[in-house]
């Protein structure tokens, strides 16, 4: 049987999937160690932030399996993909409702962040937008959050390794090349997504992480001159 490789996966969105892993991951462990890394956490949060955004960004002008239009499931394609009558590339539908499910959680934990405040090294750069008893409020759905979200990209993991294993379909691969074998040749490869769409999507992340950083806040009041001693 004839077999084709087609672009499914383009580089922004490749981009966005080992940051984030690799982000992510650096914020759980200098909020787990805490101390003096935890302005590093932060740091690691705004990081995070704009990347959601232009995941956000990206789904609606990027290429055609980066897409939410393409990819979100309806009742009757997981219906087909359960009975195993669907045949596509990108996300299929149970990894749609995955991927879905993390950035749901991410943006959940990103906002949570941002208004935090622990009382002791870590105030979020938005808290001032909240009461205290707010703040102390997202600071402990913060902490719970992310055992829910460690939850849920370890079943993400687990759900690679079992298609590796088992249905030697290697979902890893597509995301570092790109590309994926094909033998359906009815399957269109990724289109669209320029670098204008890029451009945009970029503008509108670094915008987006300017203002969760504190960007509309006021400038700090100057320090008065201290006086000169009188002697």
């Amino acid at each position: 049987m004839e077999k084709l490789r087609v672009k499914v996966w383009d580089l922004p969105t490749r981009l966005f999937h080992w940051l984030l892993v690799t982000l992510v991951a650096a914020a759980f462990a200098t909020g787990f160690v805490g101390g003096n890394w935890i302005e590093w956490h932060g740091r690691c949060g705004l990081a995070i932030a704009g990347l959601l955004v232009f995941r956000l960004v990206w789904g609606v002008i990027g290429s055609t399996y980066a897409r939410f239009a393409q990819f979100v499931p309806g009742p009757a394609r997981v219906l087909a993909y359960l009975r195993g009558q669907w045949h596509g590339l990108g996300h299929n539908p149970l990894g749609a409702f995955s991927v879905l499910g993390l950035l749901a959680l991410s943006l959940f934990q990103v906002a949570s962040g941002l208004v935090a405040d622990d009382n002791i090294s870590f105030t979020g750069p938005l808290k001032d937008l909240v009461s205290q008893d707010c703040a102390d409020w997202f600071t402990g759905l913060h902490r719970l959050n992310i055992w829910l979200l460690a939850g849920l990209a370890g079943l993400h993991v687990a759900s690679i390794v079992f298609y590796a294993v088992v249905k030697k379909d290697y979902l890893l691969l597509p995301m570092i090349t790109g590309t994926k074998t094909v033998d359906d040749l009815a399957l269109a490869p990724a289109r669209g997504g320029g670098w204008l769409a890029f451009v945009a999507a970029v503008a509108i992340a670094a915008a987006a992480t300017w203002a969760a950083g504190g960007g509309f806040d006021p400038p700090a009041p100057p320090t008065p001159p201290q006086a000169a001693p009188a002697w």
